[in-house]
């Protein structure tokens, strides 16, 4: 899709109220520190360093923003939040970067839909399993919900049939793919499924089978 490859850096803030309010779909991508966050976004976008991939996670502490539209002009967001979980970091920074992820995922204004990355190897845990609990309630209401299982390619195909099964049951009717940066599994999959998200009325009308041509009028001449 070259619709990602358009993404470009926006803007980074520490806090809610530092993000600049967004008039077009945001679509925020949310998981575990090291559950291959940034190599998906990167991935998805064909640009080896739009998301910040540090060698220890847990150290990106900002909510980051990333245009997306052709010629310059933005019709989408991407929203990088900060990896959750990681045991190196301090109390008081899991505490305080939880609240800051819970207000933006409850409250966040134009937000469209969620990407939650998971290590299928370890399935959902407790802490994916909470933020489920939080976004639950705007996907009833029509949020969009998504669950990219990364690093397929650890997996056979047994393995891979068996936990999208599983995850599907816990999706809480969520979407769930297989996704792998390195054999490029699914990531045509999702990208269709973010500008299908982000253009909607352009979705539908791609969609919406062919209309019958219209017949011909009947010749009303009697010669």
């Amino acid at each position: 899709m070259g619709w990602m490859h358009t993404a470009r850096f926006l803007t980074t803030a520490a806090q809610l109220h530092h993000l600049p309010p967004i008039d077009v779909p945001e679509i925020a991508f949310v998981g575990r520190s090291n559950a291959g966050k940034s190599t998906c976004i990167n991935t998805l976008t064909q640009q080896k360093q739009l998301a910040f991939a540090s060698k220890k996670p847990g150290r990106t502490q900002h909510i980051n923003l990333f245009s997306l539209g052709k010629q310059g002009i933005t019709d989408a967001v991407l929203a990088d939040l900060p990896g959750y979980g990681y045991a190196a970091v301090s109390r008081s920074d899991k505490v305080r970067w939880q609240q800051v992820m819970v207000n933006y995922l409850v409250s966040r204004p134009g937000l469209t839909g969620i990407v939650l990355l998971c290590d299928p190897r370890l399935g959902l845990t407790e802490l994916d399993e909470a933020l489920l609990e939080v976004v639950r309630p705007r996907v009833e209401e029509g949020l969009k919900f998504l669950i990219v299982l990364t690093k397929a390619d650890k997996l056979t195909r047994a393995e891979q049939a068996k936990v999208l099964s599983i995850t599907k049951l816990q999706a809480g009717g969520g979407e769930v793919r297989m996704f792998s940066a390195l054999k490029k599994q699914g990531v045509d999959e999702v990208a269709q499924l973010l500008w299908q998200w982000s253009h909607p009325v352009q979705a539908e009308a791609t969609e919406a089978p062919d209309a019958p041509a219209p017949a011909a009028p009947e010749d009303s001449d009697p010669n």
